[in-house]
């Protein structure tokens, strides 16, 4: 299931509408070897919201990835969603994870479609919790990164979550010793940790529901 498959919105909305579904196994398929799949948020644990932006390129969906400049101070050099930490004004994580879209990418159209969400994940190295949100726009913005933050833009066709051939495991080293690390591979870039993770889930949302949908 892959390459030619075409994604539509309503398929995206049916996937994180599904009344049924197993998230944990999804996300596991994309944890690293550090990171556990039973691991509790502390008492002081942060919080962040994320944006899987999707918008339109030659009829096909795409979704927006970054990589975050080499001088920040957490997760530097590493591909991202947009998005970031709440500030205690935010309404919700809806707000949160435009209102960091803007700030990162100047993609600041109050007209996007939520669609939905995917399951929060915690982050036990950084100390998050992190609500990842999916939206629409019904074109191609303008990415206008902000250089303090934003190195790269990536734009990913939403199929490409189901070519299996993008998808990777290597043994990286960690701590004097090698751990397993799966990982998509998007535009020479190899997308790992908490962003592989919800992705992972997106993947499996519509896997789940493109089936559903072939003919029998």
């Amino acid at each position: 299931m892959a390459g030619d498959t075409l994604i539509t919105l309503d398929d995206v909305r049916a996937a994180l509408d599904l009344p049924v579904f197993d998230a944990a196994a999804a996300q596991a398929l994309m944890l690293p070897g550090t990171h556990s799949a039973t691991a509790q948020k502390t008492a002081n644990s942060r919080q962040a919201g994320v944006l899987v932006l999707l918008f339109p390129v030659a009829g096909e969906l795409h979704f927006v990835l970054t990589r975050r400049t080499d001088n920040l101070r957490g997760h530097s050099g590493q591909i991202s969603f947009p998005g970031g930490r709440r500030d205690p004004t935010d309404a919700s994580f809806v707000e949160t994870a435009l209102r960091e879209t803007c700030e990162e990418l100047r993609v600041c159209d109050p007209a996007a479609d939520v669609l939905g969400r995917l399951t929060p994940i915690y982050i036990p190295p950084s100390d998050f919790e992190v609500f990842p949100i999916v939206a629409a726009l019904d074109y191609k913005p303008v990415f206008q990164p902000n250089p303090d933050e934003v190195a790269e833009v990536l734009n990913v066709p939403l199929a490409a979550l189901l070519d299996d051939n993008r998808k990777r495991v290597e043994q990286w080293p960690f701590n004097g010793v090698l751990i397993r690390v799966p990982f998509y591979a998007f535009n020479g870039h190899k997308v790992w940790g908490a962003t592989a993770i919800m992705l992972s889930e997106l993947e499996g949302r519509l896997r789940t529901v493109l089936s559903q949908n072939m003919p029998r």
